[in-house]
């Protein structure tokens, strides 16, 4: 019931962004959305079921985000800047993504344990929310991971993708330092990347 559970966690999100998790209810959130509560039981199992998922579904989505930003046009310095200014406008504007990102987990969010948890779901969307959730480090590996396979080019030199993985780990540990401590001027984080990988020419 994809339709259902996106609209559940579509509540459950706009729910967290006017009470803290503790306050937040079940049925509150299947009202929201629409459906019984028996179907937000059936989808999710639990309320830590319900929030394993919601962070799974932001990790994808400032992921995804990442990985569009990474495609756009331009050499390897304006791919990284865009995938920086992706990942600080993510953490401005979605608490749960500036959680995972920085570790720092508020009292008014949920705070699923990292480790996989047991799951008996039907669901295979919710066994996959019941797996492990991503660690700032697993974070940070999965978007320099993706920018090496979309920067580097055919057939280059293991030494040379080796080198791009630096930078693009680099890249994404500034963007990070960005999130916890924003660069002054609306073009910051941009000028600060420019100048962190000036030497790199285009790729």
């Amino acid at each position: 019931m994809p339709a259902a559970r996106e609209s559940l966690l579509d509540a459950a999100y706009k729910a967290l962004a006017v009470r803290p998790w503790s306050a937040v209810r079940m049925v509150d959130v299947a009202a929201a959305a629409g459906v019984s509560r028996q179907t937000l039981y059936n989808e999710f199992g639990s309320k830590e079921g319900l929030a394993r998922a919601l962070v799974r579904r932001e990790a994808d989505g400032y992921l995804a985000g990442a990985e569009r930003a990474l495609g756009g046009h331009g050499d390897l310095r304006e791919r990284l800047t865009a995938a920086a200014e992706w990942t600080t406008s993510a953490a401005r504007e979605n608490t749960l993504v500036r959680a995972m990102l920085t570790g720092c987990w508020s009292e008014r969010l949920p705070s699923p344990t990292l480790s996989a948890v047991p799951s008996s779901s039907a669901v295979p969307a919710q066994r996959r929310a019941d797996g492990p959730l991503p660690s700032p480090g697993d974070l940070v590996g999965a978007v320099r991971d993706r920018a090496v396979a979309m920067l580097s080019g055919p057939g280059a030199a293991r030494a040379d993708v080796a080198e791009l993985a630096r930078t693009c780990e680099l890249a994404v540990r500034l963007a990070l330092s960005c999130v916890a401590a924003p660069p002054p001027g609306a073009d910051g984080v941009a000028d600060l990347m420019r100048g962190a990988l000036q030497r790199h020419g285009p790729a």
